[in-house]
């Protein structure tokens, strides 16, 4: 029986076969990293006051920066 790979392990083997030239990983790594910054800010954003103005996608293009 094969074990999927945990999503830290698919990020580094797409991280290694980008830097090995493999352009196609890029084109799904980028999306795994997204994905991964806005889980993160929204939990951060959960903490925040309500009527705050400052959206997800904005905290992660800050972050990215």
């Amino acid at each position: 029986m094969l074990v999927a790979d945990s999503p830290s392990e698919g990020v580094t083997k797409l991280l290694l076969a980008w830097s090995a030239g493999q352009d196609t990983a890029l084109e799904k790594l980028v999306p795994l990293v997204y994905q991964e910054l806005r889980r993160m800010a929204r939990r951060y954003m959960y903490g925040e006051r309500a009527g705050h103005t400052l959206q997800t996608t904005a905290l992660v293009a800050l972050c990215s920066r």
